[in-house]
């Protein structure tokens, strides 16, 4: 039903930053050789042709990357300080792949033909009338859908908590142009919410057809409720009116679920994962192996600070070597520097960690408090068992307990665990609330993107480490 609209709104703003991103070159130009170049002498070597092709360049590539950072999705007007983050990440990601192009290239069209200060003018400007431009656009086009413009109308059949959802769904994304004309009522099924306009019964509904002649039909009846499937799909054929069905069990699916097709079968996932889609897995983990060799590398002297610090104050080796639970539910041996005294392994895989913990060493709870022990977890970044961020790990034996005690605990192993998280930004540490977490942790699985996991790492250091909770 919204693929149709959808398709129409990333048709409309595709061409506007392809129009825009022309534009933005064209000033950027202007900039750089009539208002900076005052004189005119640097107008005299710039050869036009090469600028021209630079020009549909940068367009051509903004527009694709827009494309695959799903800048085009009616959710991101939701926040227009979201969309905005997207579209600088956006516009610096399409320079990156512009000039990494243009480095192959040599003579008239290679990178050093161009000026660093057209380049510079030119992302500063993409960027600003991208935001404005397409924070205009969504005002535009919400203001028609408020004057009734293009609206398609829609007969809900059902009541229910699925129905509620689905009116909701239609109200938060106005920009599709769909209007919910009423409800139809099952048996003696009564509305979960009292604003639910029901315009008739079940029974009455080949006429209520014929009376509201909606543009569309959508089913959200549960099995509980009855199956009227087939005549309401005959009764909808016979006006020609389109019919769209939402599956009655919207209480196991809290959040995207994903609809596949097998030999021309639909095939439902649950819960949708976006981390373990070829593509995004692919990019996730090219992330986590540059990021964490980046980081080891300008971390190495403070590496052997601590080393020394660890060896100098207490017995023991340095680091501490931890079975901990991780992706579909597999243990690993996650690396740490050691904080507290040497001790049985019964002990220390069993024990919860508490304030002014005896076991923690001098050292060691100055590296507890800033999260510096957890450090050496990069390492195991490298090796595949972690990644940079994600839901923290815990020790086989409180997996147990809690996957009993909290509902939902498992989830959390349908990706790598992290050396951060969005729990962790949001001080979810030490001795706080176990299904807190939880809910942060199962909402950055089923919402993760790449910049998602940018924000989280860039929130780390303000909210993630310093925390009264750490212990």
């Amino acid at each position: 039903m919204l693929k149709e609209r959808s398709q129409t709104f990333k048709l409309i703003f595709t061409i506007l930053d392809f129009v825009n991103s022309i534009l933005s070159c064209v000033l950027a130009f202007m900039f750089r050789f009539y208002i900076v170049d005052e004189t005119g002498l640097d107008r005299q070597y710039v050869d036009v042709e090469s600028y021209v092709f630079l020009f549909f360049l940068l367009a051509f590539f903004q527009v694709i990357v827009f494309i695959a950072i799903d800048l085009y999705h009616p959710r991101r007007g939701l926040s227009f300080i979201d969309e905005f983050l997207t579209i600088v990440s956006g516009v610096i990601l399409n320079l990156i792949l512009v000039l990494a192009v243009l480095f192959f290239f040599r003579g008239d069209l290679g990178s050093e033909r161009f000026s660093r200060s057209f380049i510079l003018a030119f992302t500063v400007i993409n960027t600003l009338t991208t935001g404005f431009f397409h924070f205009v656009a969504r005002m535009i086009l919400h203001t028609l859908r408020k004057k009734g413009y293009n609206l398609r109308s829609v007969l809900v059949i059902g009541v229910s908590e699925t129905s509620k959802r689905f009116n909701d769904a239609v109200i938060k994304h106005g920009i599709y142009g769909y209007k919910i004309l009423g409800f139809v009522q099952a048996n003696s099924a009564k509305p979960v919410r009292k604003d639910m306009k029901v315009i008739g019964k079940i029974e009455k509904f080949s006429k209520i057809l014929e009376k509201e002649r909606p543009d569309l039909v959508v089913y959200t009846l549960e099995p509980s409720e009855g199956d009227y499937l087939k005549e309401v799909l005959d009764s909808c054929d016979h006006e020609g009116i389109d019919l769209k069905i939402v599956p009655g069990f919207q209480e196991f699916i809290k959040a995207r679920g994903r609809v596949e097709e097998m030999e021309g079968l639909p095939v439902i996932s649950i819960r949708n994962i976006p981390i373990r889609l070829g593509y995004n897995k692919f990019i996730k983990r090219i992330f986590d192996l540059t990021f964490s060799i980046l980081f080891i590398l300008f971390f190495s002297p403070f590496y052997l600070i601590m080393t020394l610090l660890i060896k100098l104050t207490s017995s023991g080796p340095v680091f501490y070597y931890q079975e901990r639970v991780g992706l579909d539910n597999k243990q690993f041996k996650m690396i740490k520097f050691r904080t507290m005294v040497v001790q049985a392994k019964t002990q220390s895989e069993t024990t919860w960690t508490v304030q002014n913990d005896p076991r923690v060493t001098r050292v060691g709870k100055i590296l507890r408090k800033l999260s510096l022990d957890e450090t050496p977890q990069f390492f195991n970044v490298l090796f595949g068992d972690m990644s940079v961020v994600g839901p923290r790990p815990e020790r086989p034996h409180f997996v147990e307990k809690f996957k009993n005690d909290h509902h939902h605990y498992m989830r959390r192993h349908a990706v790598k665990a992290g050396i951060t998280g969005l729990a962790q930004v949001k001080g979810l540490r030490g001795d706080t609330s176990i299904d807190d977490r939880i809910a942060a942790d199962i909402y950055y699985i089923e919402n993760w993107s790449l910049w998602l996991d940018l924000k989280i790492i860039l929130m780390t250091p303000f909210k993630g480490i310093m925390d009264k909770n750490a212990y």
